[in-house]
């Protein structure tokens, strides 16, 4: 089984890529905000893959972190919830705002979300694993309303990023918040160009 492939996008198509890895090229199935990151980024990347096995097809899911992966393995554990509705879900929700949504029981918020619909989000919700998968990952920030952006330095990457921000016409409160939004996806040290792409993006969600 395949658990990782490391590559270069080669081409994005609704609902997946194709990573190139030495020349081979692996269609990979992946969810929106995945896609998203993915394209935000240049050069080799590293994906975490879930390999799913069946009658008429090797299915390559992937995830640039494993809480996404954890979260995808939660959900097609439900009963009607396959690998696809899996991937819709994980679309319209990162895993903390779906632990959010999940520990507060927020069923109108799941069944929002485009494709699912409200009686699986009702199973999903009512599901004991995935309440018990919800445990400890709801955090008050899950929203991604209240994510704060720690104090920059000059020159640094997010002060540039905010700074483009304001320039393209944003207020300061919303760069700074579009800039926090995209540097928890990114993580520490993120380039430039794509935190500037991906807080774009955040801010006009």
């Amino acid at each position: 089984m395949i658990g990782m492939l490391t590559g270069r996008v080669d081409s994005v198509a609704d609902g997946g890529c194709v990573l190139d890895v030495n020349g081979v090229g692996y269609l990979v199935a992946c969810s929106r905000k995945t896609l998203d990151r993915l394209t935000a980024r240049d050069g080799v990347q590293r994906l975490l893959v879930e390999t799913r096995v069946s009658q008429d097809a090797i299915t390559l899911y992937g995830f640039l972190d494993a809480s996404e992966r954890e979260a995808f393995r939660a959900l097609i554990e439900v009963k009607t919830v396959g690998p696809q509705k899996a991937l819709l879900v994980l679309s319209g929700l990162a895993p903390d705002q779906l632990a959010q949504a999940i520990a507060a029981k927020e069923r109108k918020k799941l069944a929002e979300v485009k494709g699912l619909g409200a009686a699986t989000a009702n199973r999903v919700i009512d599901e004991p694993a995935m309440q018990k998968w919800a445990v400890g990952r709801a955090t008050p920030e899950a929203d991604g309303g209240g994510v704060v952006l720690a104090p920059v330095t000059p020159d640094s990457p997010e002060a540039d990023a905010i700074s483009a921000l304001l320039n393209l016409g944003l207020k300061r409160p919303e760069a700074e918040r579009a800039v926090a939004k995209a540097k928890t996806q990114l993580g520490d040290s993120p380039e430039l160009n794509a935190l500037i792409t991906l807080a774009l993006r955040e801010s006009a969600r």
